[in-house]
């Protein structure tokens, strides 16, 4: 069951222009409180800007995002992340010179205690690594120290751009399992090119292709579209 306290997030009619170049085109979008979602597509489909433009990171040209009955277009990054928005990067950036433990302390709120870093570090598999400077972390468990310190803030939507990138194939899969644990507690919005892994996560697939969604549902019937398959086959 999805948390109540969790706003709907809507996207109305976005749009971001570059100049001439339509980088992403009149989407409309509700996720649901507790909602895992995936977004797919190739390569400049407007993915990573649509998830800018949710975190502030970029401005829209033309539409509204809406946070439960706050209207967050517009906003800095700093005051859509206070609303509960985080966001983890494709590329990991951890504070290398402390401990996994210590990085996900300076990511909780004051006061948060011991048994809930314990949990966390159990969360995201990295218990044994506790003690062990983030910069000697294998890429896969930065990744995941990441998606650790996001979760550490207590959002109600987490934004993740292709978190399985560099992990191994265990690693993608652990990453599926712990991603699933949070459906219901948390609205989680993926970002990812590995098809295994969406199949795995089994969520509703969003597919975008030159800015535009050109289907929206399960996986499975995703999958089975001949307009998907035409785009990532490159007949479209």
């Amino acid at each position: 069951m999805s948390d109540a306290s969790i706003p709907v997030l809507k996207l109305n009619r976005v749009n971001k222009r570059f100049g001439n170049f339509a980088a992403v085109t009149d989407v409309s979008e509700v996720f649901a409180p507790g909602e895992l979602i995936c977004i797919i597509g190739p390569n400049g489909a407007g993915k990573s800007t649509l998830l800018n433009m949710i975190c502030g990171t970029l401005p829209l040209s033309e539409g509204s995002i809406e946070f439960g009955d706050i209207a967050i277009d517009g906003r800095a990054p700093e005051q859509i992340a206070k609303l509960g928005i985080a966001r983890k990067f494709q590329v990991p950036s951890v504070f290398e010179s402390l401990t996994v433990a210590d990085n996900l302390r300076l990511s909780m709120p004051r006061g948060a205690d011991s048994r809930r870093l314990e949990a966390l570090l159990a969360k995201v598999h990295l218990l044994g690594d506790r003690d062990v400077a983030a910069g000697n972390l294998p890429h896969g468990k930065k990744q995941w120290l990441e998606i650790g310190m996001a979760l550490a803030m207590e959002p109600k939507v987490l934004l993740l751009d292709e978190p399985t990138a560099g992990l191994s194939v265990d690693e993608t899969r652990d990453t599926a399992r712990f991603l699933k644990d949070l459906v219901g507690r948390v609205t989680v919005i993926v970002i990812e090119h590995d098809m295994a892994f969406v199949r795995e996560l089994g969520a509703r697939t969003i597919v975008m292709h030159h800015g535009a969604v050109i289907a929206s549902g399960p996986f499975d019937l995703i999958e089975s579209n001949e307009t998907v398959r035409d785009v990532y086959l490159g007949r479209r």
